[in-house]
């Protein structure tokens, strides 16, 4: 019996999208109830990981309406987008949270290249306010707060969910596309909060809506994230595929 069968077994069978670690788990549990299942008891996550790796090649060359994939670090067999007419027939629509916006596409660009970092630096490299964009991500699941920054006035840092990779698709943070762009930019850490209200902006409001000339005087920098490889990249995968 192949080994990548039987992970395929398990992941066909499960309720959910499962971990090298729980399938590890499973399969060290399964010696209780067969004796062919011990050669497998002590396995190693990176001998799942190729089995896996190799049963998603298997699939793509048969030409399958569905992969396997790797999403947040987990394990599932996908539906292809093509075939989503006939499973909303089956299933029925499901309702979906709206698409991000552009500017919380960018802001969430800003967090996943640059974690954890404070709302202030994210206006910084930005050049706007983000306190309404950094709320609705933070509703969504997709930022949380990860910490307090070692400045003056300690500000919230944030970071990327797992929800943000399973939103964009993503095994893990490594796969996201390269923005050398992005991670070159200098963020001078604040030296005092200007607000009473913690993790909010340092930045004065009439700072951050001044023309870039006049707002490089007052030592904010401006990225053109816009027309940068990252922003195109992260707004094509804002989209996610449908699973069964």
């Amino acid at each position: 019996m192949e080994f990548k069968f039987i992970l395929e077994s398990l992941l066909f069978a499960a309720q959910k999208p499962m971990t090298p670690r729980e399938l590890r788990d499973v399969l060290g549990a399964a010696v209780e109830h067969a004796e062919e299942a011990k050669p497998f008891k002590k396995i190693k996550e990176e001998e799942i990981v190729a089995s896996l790796e190799e049963l998603d090649k298997d699939h793509a060359q048969a030409g399958r309406s569905y992969r396997l994939v790797c999403v947040a670090g987990s394990w599932q067999f996908v539906s292809l987008p093509e075939y989503a007419p006939w499973l909303k027939a089956l299933v029925g629509a499901k309702v979906r949270p709206p698409r991000l916006s552009q500017p919380a596409l960018e802001t969430m660009a800003i967090v996943a290249y640059r974690q954890p970092l404070t709302r202030a630096e994210i206006e910084q490299i930005r050049g706007v306010s983000v306190d309404g964009v950094m709320q609705t991500l933070l509703e969504r699941g997709l930022v949380v707060a990860a910490g307090r920054a070692e400045v003056v006035g300690r500000p919230m840092t944030y970071a990327t969910t797992p929800l943000f990779l399973e939103y964009f698709g993503l095994r893990s943070l490594d796969d996201l596309p390269a923005a050398d762009e992005l991670r070159r930019i200098v963020v001078e850490k604040p030296e005092a909060l200007l607000t009473v209200e913690p993790g909010l902006a340092t930045v004065p409001p009439e700072v951050l809506q001044a023309e870039p000339a006049n707002r490089a005087k007052a030592g904010a920098e401006t990225l053109p994230y816009a027309e940068s490889p990252a922003a195109a990249a992260v707004a094509q995968a804002s989209e996610p595929e449908p699973s069964t």
